[in-house]
């Protein structure tokens, strides 16, 4: 079985997460992203001002000590969300499930809250498994799509 684990991101892990971010398929499925994922500097601006926050708890997910992807808990208009982004390569392995239980063990806030684009099953079930439960839905500008799409939000207590 897999080793799932979290640790603080790397400068080391920049590319490959810069890479990662720029999977169309991926960048389709999260539907909220960077309004231009090609752009490196606004990329490396943004990964600059998370990693010193010091209020979003952010990490690197390792398998078996490779670099998949991050996640993060950080709080928007007073609420503190949770959200991750996995290697497309390994999508489907339970990764996203057990990365995201590791960083709730890391952030004892609650209630938490997530968002996802609706027609995202896999994350969706993700955070169902991980406790979270739909409060709702909003509409809102998804710039991976150039369209105005369907999310759905999410709370666990």
């Amino acid at each position: 079985m897999a080793v799932i684990a979290l640790r603080m991101i790397e400068d080391s892990d920049l590319d490959r997460l810069f890479d990662q971010m720029r999977d169309p398929e991926s960048v389709r499925m999260a539907a909220f992203t960077a309004k231009d994922p090609d752009d490196r500097a606004a990329f490396d601006a943004h990964m600059a001002k998370v990693r010193s926050s010091t209020t979003n708890t952010t990490r690197a997910i390792t398998c078996d000590g490779q670099f998949v992807g991050t996640t993060a808990a950080f709080v928007m208009d007073g609420e503190t969300e949770v959200t991750y982004w996995i290697d497309r390569a390994v999508w489907g392995q339970g990764i996203a499930t057990r990365a995201l239980e590791l960083l709730l063990d890391l952030v004892p806030t609650r209630p938490l809250y997530a968002r996802a684009a609706s027609d995202n099953a896999g994350s969706l079930r993700v955070l169902r498994k991980a406790g979270f439960k739909a409060i709702g839905t909003d509409n809102g500008f998804a710039p991976a799509r150039n369209t105005t799409i369907e999310e759905t939000i999410l709370r666990k207590d």
